[in-house]
């Protein structure tokens, strides 16, 4: 079978799945706009400014254009932020074959539709291929997996057979990969998680210690699963990778760009100060903003992602967002987790 893959999306995440693919056997075509930074992948084997330190194989190839790049290869994967997603499914719909699988790494919701991942692909692609989508996501820090690593995945597909072959393909020594059934579960999980440790790392930054950050993780995912389970998601997905496995990791982690993202404004910063400190996407800020009107209009109860939303885009003090959050009425845990998480027939 052809063993040529293009990535599409030069960042961290998909060079360190360029890792994998080429230690799997794979040809990769690694496609960035940058043309300076497809000079340094292949003449100096590097991609300093997202994995430093890292020897890239002699596999990856890096283009600056996908066209007829795409053509005949078994897979296509989407390795870009989500806001740029509906551009690139626009881009590689003309070029698809029959046999190309279709697999997104984006963790996010689209800011106007407050559409998934996988939502917005299909809309831009030919029904021919909807059975062709997989969604990769998971607990997996670009830095650690670059280095080989232990890491378990998730794939997730409506057609299981597509998100066998993308386990086949992905699968490794190092990088352990899952399939999962509920596509739903697996985009919300993984966007959401974002929001969660944004708070994480605000919480932190104030100095509130690890009572107040286990508890915000804990309501956080409480949150993730009332909305995930509203839209149609099975509530168990949410104890698996790509919930709680995804959760622990991008909160507590130093690679976590989100979390940084709230240390910093807990200490202080404004948004637009740490964004532009950053350098790279943090999927969280615009993640929360879509999260929170998707709330609104479907009427799920998530304190947490309004009080971060207040935070972020309506200047309120990250003091009086915990305060707020804390001085909530009573309620009972267990009977909320029953009724949202896991509902049982009446």
């Amino acid at each position: 079978m052809n063993n040529e893959v293009i990535v599409i999306g030069a960042g961290s995440w998909g060079t360190a799945l360029s890792i994998v693919l080429a230690d799997n056997g794979y040809q990769v075509t690694l496609v960035s706009r940058k043309e300076k930074q497809v000079e340094e992948i292949n003449e100096q084997h590097t991609n300093e400014k997202y994995l430093p330190g890292v020897i890239l194989p002699d596999s990856i190839y890096a283009a600056s254009s996908i066209d007829g790049s795409i053509k005949n290869k078994r897979m296509v994967l989407l390795a870009v932020p989500s806001h740029v997603i509906r551009e690139m499914a626009q881009k590689i719909s003309p070029y698809l074959c029959e046999d190309t699988l279709i697999v997104h790494a984006a963790k996010g919701l689209e800011i106007n539709s407050l559409k998934r991942m996988s939502e917005v692909i299909r809309e831009e692609i030919s029904p021919l291929f909807h059975n062709r989508l997989v969604v990769l996501s998971g607990p997996s820090h670009a830095e650690e997996v670059s280095h080989r690593s232990p890491t378990t995945i998730v794939v997730a597909s409506e057609d299981m057979k597509s998100a066998e072959e993308a386990q086949d393909i992905f699968i490794n020594q190092h990088f352990r990969v899952y399939t999962n059934p509920d596509v739903i579960g697996v985009e919300i999980g993984g966007a959401l998680k974002n929001i969660i440790a944004l708070g994480a790392g605000l919480s932190d930054g104030l100095g509130f210690g690890d009572n107040a950050k286990a508890a915000l993780m804990t309501r956080g995912l409480a949150e993730i699963g009332r909305l995930g389970v509203e839209l149609g998601a099975n509530p168990l997905t949410f104890a698996g990778l790509a919930g709680v496995g995804d959760l622990i990791v991008t909160c507590t982690s130093k690679h976590s760009r989100n979390w940084r993202a709230g240390y910093m404004i807990g200490q202080g910063q404004s948004l637009d100060q740490v964004l532009s400190s950053m350098g790279m996407v943090v999927e969280g800020v615009k993640t929360t903003k879509a999260a929170h009107q998707l709330s609104l209009y479907k009427e799920v109860e998530m304190p947490i992602t309004a009080q971060l939303y207040k935070v972020l885009f309506e200047g309120k003090n990250p003091k009086h967002a915990v305060e707020d959050l804390m001085g909530r009425g009573r309620t009972h845990e267990m009977e909320e987790i029953a009724s949202h998480m896991f509902p049982f027939p009446k």
